[in-house]
């Protein structure tokens, strides 16, 4: 957000629009351990992987799942046992401060056209310790021509 404020006020100071400063060596760090958090967990389903990249504490915002590295634990423990095929690609990842933003193309079975997802981790002392997610199927037929991705 704070790159946002600053590229404002720079351009209303010089009159044009900048490009937003780039990541910083801890956000592109962040993203990284985003990015393997989520194939560790999400793709091969490995626990004990993951849970490396998990802070002290872990607050869950999704309402299926618990709070903390139990809670995690157990959703992939249903992954394993419901959708063992079930995979996700990042498309994109975005960092500000101590926020990631993944986007997401997860297919829970091949086939499928499966959901765009936008993950959103909370980091502290470059690990993870909240996270908030948002979904949306794809559709078989879009009102335009642009992908979800």
């Amino acid at each position: 957000m704070w790159k946002m404020i600053l590229a404002a006020s720079v351009a209303s100071l010089f009159g044009g629009a900048p490009a937003l400063a780039g990541n910083t060596a801890q956000e592109e760090a962040n993203k990284k351990t985003a990015i393997d958090f989520y194939e560790q967990g999400i793709n091969r389903k490995d626990f004990a992987a993951a849970a490396q990249y998990l802070g002290p504490h872990y607050v869950q915002h999704n309402p299926g799942a618990a709070d903390g590295p139990a809670g995690f634990k157990a959703f992939l423990e249903f992954l394993k046992a419901k959708m063992p095929n079930y995979h996700s690609e990042v498309k994109r990842a975005f960092a500000d401060g101590d926020y990631v933003i993944l986007h997401v193309h997860n297919v829970p079975e091949p086939g499928q056209r499966g959901a765009a997802i936008v993950d959103i981790f909370r980091f502290e002392d470059g690990k993870i310790v909240e996270h908030w997610d948002v979904r949306q199927d794809v559709p078989e037929k879009s009102a335009n021509s642009n992908t979800m991705f």
